[in-house]
């Protein structure tokens, strides 16, 4: 059976509520299993993934990045939005792991909940497709 590791940054709840909503649906469809790790920020989530690929108990077949990034006042956002896609893509690379980046940066408040809104953009749905992809793209090139 396929196992993900879904690594959530929550920080807006209605927001992540509905983005993990949209990714537990496909991995129930699939019979995927899965475990959430929920932690605070989306810096963080590459360090986590990175522990689990390290762990003597690792047994992931791939890992859904969830979390949602919304403009404020600051350049906080940039560096958050550039440095979180950046650790994820770089771990993907370093490791050959099987991961989906479904890490929603937006202007505002209003986009980012129509991206993670089940009944719209899905991006949790989405991105759980996309790691199932990668999972299998994995197994037949690398095994």
């Amino acid at each position: 059976m396929t196992k993900v590791l879904i690594v959530e940054a929550r920080f807006y709840d209605d927001v992540h509520d509905m983005m993990l909503s949209g990714a537990k649906e496909i991995f129930d469809k699939n019979n995927v299993e899965y475990e959430v790790i929920t932690i605070k920020g989306a810096l963080e989530i590459p360090a986590v993934i990175k522990m689990a690929e390290k762990s003597k108990s690792h047994n992931y077949d791939g890992y859904l990045c969830l979390g949602c990034v919304i403009r404020g006042e600051t350049t906080h956002y940039d560096y958050v939005c550039q440095e979180s896609c950046r650790g994820i893509m770089d771990l993907s690379l370093q490791y050959d792991i099987a991961i989906a980046n479904g890490v929603i940066t937006t202007e505002n408040k209003e986009q980012a909940v129509a991206r993670a809104n089940p009944e719209q953009k899905n991006k949790g749905g989405f991105c759980a497709k996309v790691v199932l992809d990668m999972i299998k793209i994995k197994n037949k090139f690398i095994g």
